[in-house]
């Protein structure tokens, strides 16, 4: 078992790490594009999306797109991404799709070996499986996703770890909702991800109310599967309901004993979307070069106040998962050259 080092002084106890698929950065820090909101080819409902979600200023606009991230996570803690300020992130696999994106976020190592989406058990130990290996938190890891590779992305099987999954019967709890929730993914399928975003989310929402984990993975798809279709307007309503799901999390977690003031939430995405041809915002991959460029956000105890960064900086995606074991007082080591943790936003 891999050694981890206790830090010192350091208040979170808890890591919740949330994940948007394929969410462009320029969505995030400039709202609604109005190339592809008025274009009918992409946008259903032209009016009524631009009621909701247009302004002819970008800070309003990504306001009216992401309020709670652009509101408390924006006062409260770190936003990185807003590559027109000189803030940038980006991945450092070559690939530029989920299965390495995924791999890179929760490893730490950009492997050139995965390079598919084939549901492969990852021979890489994910910082998921690492902080499951220490004593403290035995038992106290967990993830849910909609999208159904998840399992042997996080290798379940060798790490032990709880995954629900698009398709898996959720039952790990005795609540009232565990029963509903089954009964809703099986009768009422999604046209677009291997199950709905909502339900990956109650049924995380029940198991951390319920099981009380300390690490907590949250795994989002519809964002991806909707820019793929070329559905502006719902790739727009899915990142609106998300954000609006942090804020529920946030505010569950700040409301209750374990959590409260104990608690870091990390929100990322896999990789971005194409960018300079219109049509390429529904692509990505390594024919796509902007899908390179991503974004990450962070609240929490440790998570210093600095707001949407706007000095020029490089961070990647191979330092999330370091970053997720240090504010845990552990140091992520799985036998590969890993990013090292973000230190510009830790305290």
């Amino acid at each position: 078992m891999l050694i981890g080092f206790t830090a010192t002084a350091q208040k979170t106890e808890n890591v919740i790490l949330v994940t948007l698929d394929g969410l462009r950065w320029q969505e995030v820090f400039n709202g609604a594009d109005a190339s592809l909101l008025n274009n009918e080819d992409f946008t259903e409902s032209i009016e009524r999306t631009s009621n909701k979600f247009w302004d002819e200023s970008a800070a309003e606009r990504r306001q009216l797109l992401m309020p709670f991230l652009w509101s408390t996570v924006k006062e409260n803690g770190v936003i990185l991404g807003n590559r027109a300020l000189g803030s940038k992130v980006d991945i450092k696999n070559k690939y530029g799709f989920s299965y390495p994106g995924y791999n890179e976020i929760l490893t730490g190592y950009p492997d050139d070996k995965v390079d598919s989406n084939d549901k492969k058990y990852n021979e890489n130990v994910t910082v998921l499986e690492y902080l499951n290996n220490q004593p403290k938190l035995k038992g106290k890891v967990a993830a849910f996703s909609t999208w159904d590779v998840f399992p042997y992305i996080i290798n379940d099987k060798r790490s032990g770890i709880y995954v629900n999954s698009a398709g898996k019967e959720y039952e790990e709890t005795n609540s009232p909702n565990s029963a509903l929730l089954n009964e809703i993914q099986e009768k009422i399928p999604s046209l677009a991800s291997g199950r709905f975003d909502y339900l990956t989310y109650f049924m995380a929402r029940d198991y951390l109310q319920e099981k009380n984990p300390n690490v907590l993975y949250i795994a989002f798809d519809e964002t991806d599967e909707f820019a793929h279709e070329g559905k502006y307007r719902d790739y727009l309503y899915a990142a609106n309901t998300i954000d609006g799901f942090l804020e529920d999390l946030w505010n569950y977690c700040q409301s209750t004993e374990k959590y409260k003031d104990k608690t870091t939430i990390i929100v990322a995405t896999d990789h971005g979307r194409g960018d300079k041809v219109k049509e390429q915002w529904q692509s990505h991959g390594q024919k796509v070069e902007d899908c390179q460029s991503i974004w990450l956000a962070a609240i929490g105890p440790d998570i210093k106040n600095l707001g949407e960064v706007s000095t020029a900086h490089q961070s990647h995606q191979n330092q999330i998962a370091a970053t997720v074991a240090k504010l845990l007082g552990y140091t992520f080591e799985n036998g590969h050259e890993i990013g090292e943790p973000i230190q510009m936003i830790l305290k």
